[in-house]
């Protein structure tokens, strides 16, 4: 995973320090951003296009400044139902999980399309 594992540290220091609950919801993100069957990034950067937030996502892909998210577009980027299996999966509360997720999301997607479009390597594959 490479540019991922590197992101590992820096994303777990921007959620608090050493929490194990957010270091696994900071793995669960990378882990749903690099899964092919999840549609990877840019079934992400799609679901959030399609819940009528194309701007604030491609704020995050593009080379500009990144929009801030809130708890309520992230539900609404990701789905219900996505946010409560993350929740479910690190034993964090679904609004806490929306909260961390408004403050990492933006940042990963940002790290991840340095060039401001999204790598081969995190579409799904065909």
């Amino acid at each position: 995973m490479g540019l991922l594992d590197g992101m590992f540290g820096q994303l777990v220091s921007s959620l608090g320090g050493s929490d194990p609950q957010h270091k696994n919801l900071v793995n669960s993100v990378l882990q749903m951003v690099s899964a092919p069957e999840a549609g990877g990034l840019a079934g992400i950067v799609k679901g959030f296009d399609s819940g009528g937030l194309a701007n604030l996502v491609q704020s995050w892909v593009s080379t500009g400044k990144n929009l801030p998210a809130t708890a309520q577009q992230i539900e609404q980027g990701l789905g219900v139902e996505k946010i409560m299996a993350l929740a479910q999966s690190v034993g964090l509360t679904p609004d806490v999980v929306k909260a961390k997720l408004a403050e990492v999301l933006p940042q990963v997607i940002d790290k991840l399309t340095p060039d401001g479009v999204i790598p081969a390597s995190l579409h799904p594959k065909r």
